[in-house]
């Protein structure tokens, strides 16, 4: 790894505009201010949930969640998923904005009932999602507890591995030692709770499948099997063979399978679903149907 040379704060900082030296991939939409960038409407399906995301590991909690509940009999979750192509902003658009303030996908938007309901950040969604429907969220009170603490310890983890560890070792343009040493640490630390924990639990929050589940699979799940980063190697991932045995366990389950396929916008072209409106979709209108067409 090579360091770049010693860099000295300014007494107040400033913002540096499109620099990609210091913004990298994404300084064409970093910026140090919310609020919509340009005027556009966002698009309504005829379902009553209509979902607003990119199939990031945050999008595809959402989308297993709702692949789960439609799997397990609830027709009221059935949904249109949009596509939010967050590299080129369009998460920066008025109607966007409007039903997140804080210009992250996921968003959804709950129009079952008489006034349409904006639900932003993924564990607000899945506790909306599961409360509604009554599923996959214990109501016992230490069941519940338990569940909770987990979905909230992966809403505070992930960002030391996708923002930490992944960025610095993937997306940063210059390879920093210290920042990767830093945060392939703090990964490799929370495998090993995740991995401690499945040692003596078969899910995560108990021996039942839920919300839990649901948001750490993308991640942690995702570095076991799909090689997040292209990290898998370099922190040593196949050595958690408790959440191997997890990984693969959620693998096997189809709602999860659909649920990382939509809003997808990379890898094989059967794998990506970039909008889902019907259930048929998933037979008809993945990339490789649509370019055969």
């Amino acid at each position: 790894m090579t360091d770049t040379p010693e860099y000295t704060p300014p007494k107040v900082w400033s913002w540096n505009k499109g620099n990609k030296t210091t913004n990298g991939r994404f300084a064409n939409i970093n910026r140090p201010t919310a609020g919509a960038q340009y005027e556009k409407e966002l698009p309504v399906g005829r379902h009553p949930l209509q979902l607003y995301s990119q199939g990031t590991p945050n999008g595809v909690k959402v989308t297993i969640m709702l692949e789960e509940l439609l799997a397990a009999g609830h027709k009221g979750a059935e949904y249109d998923a949009w596509l939010i192509r967050i590299g080129e902003g369009d998460q920066f658009g008025s109607g966007f904005v409007a039903i997140n303030p804080n210009s992250k996908i996921p968003a959804m938007v709950d129009r079952s009932g008489p006034k349409p309901i904006r639900v932003f950040e993924t564990a607000a969604i899945l506790m909306h999602l599961a409360e509604k429907f009554g599923e996959f969220l214990p109501t016992e009170t230490a069941a519940r507890a338990e569940c909770l603490s987990w979905l909230f310890w992966q809403m505070g983890s992930t960002p030391y591995v996708g923002g930490g560890f992944g960025h610095f070792y993937a997306y940063a343009p210059v390879k920093i030692e210290y920042p990767i040493e830093r945060f392939a640490m703090e990964t490799k630390r929370l495998l090993d709770v995740l991995d401690k924990r499945l040692a003596e639990s078969e899910y995560v929050a108990g021996p039942e499948y839920t919300i839990a589940d649901i948001a750490i699979w993308p991640w942690y799940g995702g570095l076991a099997k799909f090689d997040s980063y292209g990290g898998s190697e370099f922190l040593a991932v196949h050595e958690y063979k408790n959440v191997q045995r997890w990984t693969e366990q959620l693998w096997a389950r189809p709602a999860v399978k659909r649920g990382r396929m939509v809003n997808r916008t990379a890898g094989e072209p059967s794998s990506q679903l970039h909008e889902r409106h019907d259930a048929s979709d998933f037979d008809t209108k993945t990339q490789d149907k649509l370019a055969a067409n």
